[in-house]
């Protein structure tokens, strides 16, 4: 809807006013074939009951800004402020109506802190009414609702993600199933394995030995279990835990690393170990797909589980 005529000092031109409300024009658009000018708001509900121009009934199909001029002389117009009937006598240009009415300390809409003391902003007309202990209810009672809603919009994509898992398993075994008769079909399933280690271990972090010598080369089963379980809800890929796991103890390490003395004499090449974190444990994995840069007798397939005492960053 356009602005009211009353509030403009001087004469304002005719063709400046909305042939539809008889308001100075207000955000206005433009009919490309007769070029009779329209408030944006009024046009727009116009033409959604009928496509025709208001004026001379000709098709409309699509709108289109006015003229540069139309809208320079709209900007000129002086007017009163939409506050002025609460004690605001301000007169300015109509480009800086909008920039005014945000600052204007007679807006009785003006968000304000309130003093008394729940921190909420609020309408400068709506303080005497403002009560802390109501307003701050109804916030918890929404913010409740909103957590709920993002609990509930969490629970359906955690059983969205636990049937995805399931038919990947599914496909998995199928896959499994299908590699012993089909040589196509075990390429295929080798290579998916292989991409699934990759995206797991890019999903963990990079891990820094600082002391090497804090490497337990023995654990027991207890530290075994605790750090499968770990290595199980990082997401480490259910085929090859197990042989992560195989590899922990020094009995089952590469000829490099088999006994303290070669160890000792091959320091220089595992510390070169690309190594990711096993999250919130003293251990790291070192897996092949990392390390490609390191030598058969210092690696194994898919790669080795570290487990240290202290000295990991």
């Amino acid at each position: 809807m356009g602005f009211e005529i009353n509030r403009f000092t001087g004469e304002v031109d005719d063709e400046l006013l909305c042939p539809i409300c008889t308001g100075v024009l207000e955000d206005p658009l433009q009919a490309p074939t007769c070029e009779h000018a329209f408030c944006s708001a009024c046009i727009h509900e116009w033409i959604s009951r009928q496509p025709t121009c208001p004026v001379d009934r000709q098709s409309i199909t699509q709108l289109r800004p006015v003229p540069r001029i139309l809208r320079n002389l709209l900007s000129r117009l002086s007017i009163a402020c939409d506050n002025a009937a609460y004690g605001c006598q301000a007169v300015l240009k109509l480009d800086a109506l909008t920039s005014h009415l945000s600052e204007c300390e007679h807006n009785p809409k003006k968000p304000v802190p309130c003093d008394q003391g729940c921190g909420l902003i609020i309408p400068i007309d709506e303080l005497k009414e403002h009560n802390c202990v109501r307003e701050l209810r109804a916030l918890i009672h929404t913010q409740q609702q909103k957590i709920q809603d993002f609990q509930q919009e969490i629970n359906d994509q955690r059983f969205q993600l636990n049937e995805q898992k399931r038919e990947l398993y599914i496909l998995k075994d199928f896959m499994r199933a299908m590699r012993v008769s089909n040589p196509s079909m075990r390429a295929l399933a080798d290579e998916m394995e292989r991409d699934e280690v990759v995206r797991w271990s890019n999903s963990l972090t990079r891990a820094r030995v600082t002391r090497w010598g804090g490497m337990i080369s023995t654990p027991d089963d207890m530290l075994q279990a605790m750090i499968k379980r770990s290595l199980s809800e990082s997401g480490c890929p259910a085929h090859i835990v197990e042989s992560l796991m195989e590899r922990c103890h020094e009995r089952s390490w590469p000829p490099g690393l088999s006994s303290l003395e070669t160890r000792q004499h091959n320091r220089r090449q595992y510390e070169s170990y690309v190594c990711k974190r096993v999250p919130g444990k003293q251990a790291v994995v070192v897996l092949q797909c990392d390390n490609r840069h390191i030598n058969n007798d210092m690696m194994s397939q898919p790669g080795l589980v570290m487990i240290f005492a202290h000295g990991i960053e």
